[in-house]
């Protein structure tokens, strides 16, 4: 089942793609994707119902915003230099243990809303990434051949971070990676069995059209699994909460030929059988400014 939310900045509805390949509106069978809804046995019996019943549901507005798949709350992590090729291009070693930092949950938005350049910044940088999305609670799991049955569901984001302040200013990475807007994410919640094996994924990034990024989550070093074993033995994973599982080579920080974002620029991201994104790079003018895009159908 392809999960997703549509409708202005926090009064978005859930929506699942229906059989017949149309986005309905499940207002009237779940709340919104958070919590108990993304449980996957739940998942399993809603995905069922939908397509018994999913024709009588209204159809989505054609021209509404798409926002984050899930609703943003409780953690949102990152796991660094967890591909080869990226850890080869950054001149470090392949880490023995999951680096594990974390981002604000105020940076996730939707696949299509505009990436915000900080104010002062000169190093933003892009990370396409295969994201994982807990379904159910998670605390000390016996081994990875459990992990995957905590797993709502995979989607599509970008794990932007400003170099600068995450490697210059020194404590935690959580300061260059918390701007809002930071974790574009969608446009589906596409649930495990639509994904098939999460370590056969081609990860693809588009600057202004020239590719900069083009990976296969095979090259992860460590998998899906063994990242959601290995963090609930730290800390309590709960339903809604995002891992992005590490970024392919490519980032602009190891390509002298290349310029960090800087407002105008088309930042385009992509997972195989998840879905691509769309983001207009501008600069941050106001507190009281909107940060989203106008609604767009792409990712439908």
């Amino acid at each position: 089942m392809r999960l997703l939310r549509i409708g202005p900045p926090g009064q978005e509805r859930p929506c699942a793609v229906h059989p017949d390949g149309t986005t309905r509106d499940l207002s009237a069978w779940v709340p919104d994707w958070s919590g108990a809804a993304l449980d996957p046995g739940r998942l399993r019996e809603l995905a069922r119902r939908l397509a018994r019943e999913g024709s009588r549901l209204p159809v989505a507005g054609p021209h509404e915003r798409v926002g984050p798949p899930v609703r943003p709350g409780g953690h949102v992590l990152s796991i660094g230099l967890n591909y080869r090729a990226h850890a080869a291009e950054a001149g470090m070693e392949v880490p023995d243990e999951p680096y594990v930092s974390s981002k604000a949950p105020s940076t996730v938005v939707g696949p299509f809303d505009d990436l915000v350049i900080p104010p002062g910044s000169l190093k933003t940088d892009w990370e396409v990434e295969l994201a994982v999305v807990i379904g159910r609670r998670a605390q000390y799991l016996p081994g990875r051949q459990h992990a995957l049955d905590h797993v709502a569901g995979f989607c599509t984001a970008d794990d932007v971070s400003e170099r600068g302040w995450l490697l210059e200013r020194g404590g935690q990475w959580i300061k260059g990676k918390s701007f809002e807007t930071f974790t574009p994410l969608g446009p589906h919640l596409v649930t495990p069995d639509e994904v098939g094996d999460p370590r056969s994924l081609r990860l693809t990034c588009h600057v202004n059209g020239r590719r900069m990024q083009d990976g296969h989550t095979g090259d992860m070093v460590f998998d899906v699994a063994h990242v959601v074993w290995y963090l609930s033995q730290f800390m309590v994973l709960q339903p809604g909460d995002v891992v992005l599982t590490g970024s392919p080579a490519g980032i602009s920080l190891a390509r002298p030929d290349v310029d960090f974002l800087r407002p105008g620029d088309l930042l385009e991201v992509e997972v195989g059988g998840l879905g691509a994104q769309r983001q207009r790079c501008r600069a941050f003018h106001s507190e009281r400014e909107a940060v989203t895009a106008p609604g767009s159908t792409e990712g439908r």
